[in-house]
């Protein structure tokens, strides 16, 4: 089955859209929207679908005042003022779950079991693949997104993740954005800079 989406989807997720660093007071999002959120986004391929990527959805005053001091200052505000900030992180033990998730390879386990490098390049590089579909399924569902790599990492995962199996990766607000706070669009790199068809 091969289709294409209409254009207000294309705009809706690609086109139109913006990284938001303002939020509207007054407007939460709900726990059904983030559930929905994540039973959108786990359908995206990963490698041996191996699902490493982790979500803490960051809404409460108590939550988001153990995540703020380890935000980097110029990202506070906004992360105060969004609704949820979602540490997108992964499982440095997702093969645990391999045995279920990719029964199509016996020792699909195995091969990542003893090799903890190993584990680890796959689990960022898959569980970053997750958090970019975490953002096009929050825009498709209507959310604003403002992602961000500045924060602490090591404060992160000291203070959400102590046990040490879970690792942060960057940090998402959520939540619906402020249009006249944005700010003005920068330029994409042209087909001929950033491709090549060999």
């Amino acid at each position: 089955m091969s289709s294409t989406v209409d254009q207000q989807a294309l705009e809706q997720a690609f086109l139109s859209a913006r990284t938001h660093h303002a939020f509207q007071p007054q407007r939460p999002v709900d726990e059904a929207t983030l559930r929905q959120l994540y039973e959108l986004l786990k359908w995206a391929p990963t490698s041996m679908n191996s699902q490493p990527g982790r979500f803490v959805f960051v809404t409460s005053p108590a939550a988001k005042a153990r995540l703020l001091p380890r935000v980097a200052e110029g990202n506070r505000a906004q992360t105060e003022q969004a609704p949820v900030t979602v540490i997108v992180a992964y499982d440095t033990q997702f093969y645990e779950h391999l045995p279920e998730q990719f029964p199509v390879k016996a020792d699909a386990r195995e091969m990542f079991a003893g090799a903890p490098a190993s584990a680890e390049e796959n689990a960022f590089r898959n569980g970053s693949l997750q958090g970019g579909y975490l953002i096009l399924a929050a825009r498709l569902l209507g959310l604003d997104c403002g992602p961000m790599s500045g924060f602490d990492r090591a404060g992160v995962d000291a203070e959400f993740f102590p046990e040490g199996r879970w690792r942060s990766n960057f940090l998402v607000n959520l939540g619906y954005g402020d249009a006249d706070e944005l700010y003005p669009r920068g330029p994409r790199l042209d087909f001929e800079t950033a491709a090549r068809v060999l």
